[in-house]
């Protein structure tokens, strides 16, 4: 009995594994490389935060970090907080008709009672068995009837999300530096730099990263004659410079 209650486990990890590296492997075919372009134009909305269930205000972790940000992203949802649908119903709203939920996983181990009882006669350490469930959540924006401490909670964004020797140093280069839109570029003709907001960036260190590369743009075409070797050469960085 126990043995094939293990099969199914191992199974039902299997099938759970092979979805989100589906998945995962679908982000990448649309394009979507949060490692090379790290920010979103949905999390240009959402608060810079980790995802958190909105009933018991535990944050998620592991793999469902990224299966959630990459909901938000995907859905264009402006709150990183969760619910599942027995949840809703229990805070007095309900998860509006025909909305799709996201899966996340919870993996454990549990000991069974006949290995409690051996290890009780023994003495020994009791072995243990993983296990994996499956949870359906939905975004609090899919939801309705909430109360609003609830409906319009917030994870709020991080402060000072620019670190100010950045800032200063920004400022020090005397460029005409803009925040805003959802594209990272030199634009060498009006002669600006613009990066999307810091809120639109899976994580923080990415915005200053984008910030300085895109302002080597910018000293190129000080230190180069009329920018000649930026035009022979492309950006590697899909940031989508502006010639």
């Amino acid at each position: 009995m126990s043995r094939h209650t293990r099969a199914r486990v191992g199974d039902d990890r299997a099938s759970l594994y092979t979805e989100i590296t589906d998945k995962i492997i679908a982000e990448l075919e649309a394009g979507r490389i949060p490692w090379v372009q790290p920010w979103g134009t949905a999390a240009i909305k959402a608060p810079l935060a980790m995802p958190r269930n909105a009933s018991t205000l535990r944050g998620y972790s592991g793999i469902n970090v990224l299966i959630l940000w990459g909901a938000v992203f995907e859905c264009g949802f402006s709150s990183q907080s969760w619910l599942t649908f027995r949840q809703a119903l229990g805070l007095g709203g309900h998860v509006r008709k025909g909305e799709r939920g996201t899966t996340v996983v919870y993996a454990d181990r549990f000991i069974p009672e006949d290995e409690r009882r051996r290890t009780a006669e023994t003495g020994e350490e009791p072995g243990t068995i993983p296990f994996l469930k499956r949870f359906t959540v939905f975004n609090i924006e899919q939801c309705a009837g909430l109360p609003e401490d609830v409906a319009g909670s917030v994870v709020p964004p991080p402060p000072d999300q620019i670190e100010p020797q950045a800032e200063a140093l920004i400022a020090a280069t005397g460029a005409d530096f803009r925040i805003g839109g959802v594209r990272a570029y030199y634009n060498m003709t009006a002669d600006f730099v613009q990066v999307p907001p810091p809120a639109a960036y899976f994580e923080p260190i990415n915005w200053h990263r984008t910030a300085f590369h895109e302002l080597s743009h910018y000293a190129v075409s000080r230190i180069m004659p009329h920018g000649q070797v930026w035009r022979r050469s492309r950006c590697s960085w899909p940031c989508g410079s502006s010639a």
